[in-house]
């Protein structure tokens, strides 16, 4: 514990960092992984190819691809971008499959409805489709939080500061403490981001909440029965 103390500033700077590498690859894997996951379901030729892709795409090791995007962007190998990119390409692959499948979990009749009361395609999305997705997306985009926070940590083999550093310290020092720390820290954010994507979900989509409740009422009722 002395050496959690002494070196507190250490862990919350990269602590920070590690908050600010993940969260951009969280929130732009949603939103490209959208009009993917759209033309997969609308299309069934399409569904087998960009699904195709997503899965070759996810399965590229990440040491390899973090260090051959530099050459892709012609940047820095230190750059932080090159993290970034990479990790939003692994989100958008994990999401793509999960945002088909939400688009096609929404009922075709209320698809219908919507347009037989004057209802454009563009604004039937924002306004029908999307919400009525949104609870099978906020299940795949909380598996997308937890395994880029983890990833992330693979970005300070290449010098890039997260929370990878007390791994590859601890290593080379042959100091179990600062192993434990780098994962008990890692494993910490990934709960923040996984709440606060909890909390995001239940302010943006509140009709969830109402449809759990009577659930949990009938399941009282034949409780006590």
């Amino acid at each position: 514990m002395n050496w959690v103390w002494t070196n507190f500033g250490l862990i919350w700077e990269l602590t920070l960092d590690h908050v600010v590498l993940s969260a951009p690859p969280i929130i732009a894997g949603l939103i490209l992984s959208l009009p993917f996951g759209w033309l997969a379901n609308r299309f069934r030729l399409s569904r087998g190819i960009l699904l195709g892709i997503a899965g070759l795409l996810y399965a590229i090791p990440s040491l390899p691809f973090l260090v051959a995007v530099p050459t892709l962007l012609g940047t820095k190998i230190l750059n932080p971008v090159n993290l970034v990119v990479a990790l939003t390409v692994y989100a958008v692959a994990l999401m793509v499959r999960t945002t088909a499948d939400g688009f096609a979990s929404v009922e075709p009749d209320v698809t219908k409805s919507a347009t037989a009361i004057g209802y454009s395609r563009w604004w039937r999305f924002w306004s029908v489709e999307l919400p009525l997705a949104g609870p099978v997306l906020l299940a795949g985009l909380r598996v997308v939080s937890v395994s880029t926070v983890s990833l992330v940590t693979i970005g300070s083999i290449v010098g890039v500061n997260t929370l990878g550093y007390f791994f590859l310290n601890g290593l080379q020092r042959n100091f179990p403490t600062e192993i434990v720390v780098g994962i008990v820290a890692t494993v910490l954010v990934a709960l923040v981001f996984d709440a606060v994507l909890v909390l995001a979900g239940r302010v943006l989509m509140p009709w969830t909440a109402v449809e759990r409740a009577p659930r949990r009422g009938a399941a009282s009722i034949m409780g006590s029965s």
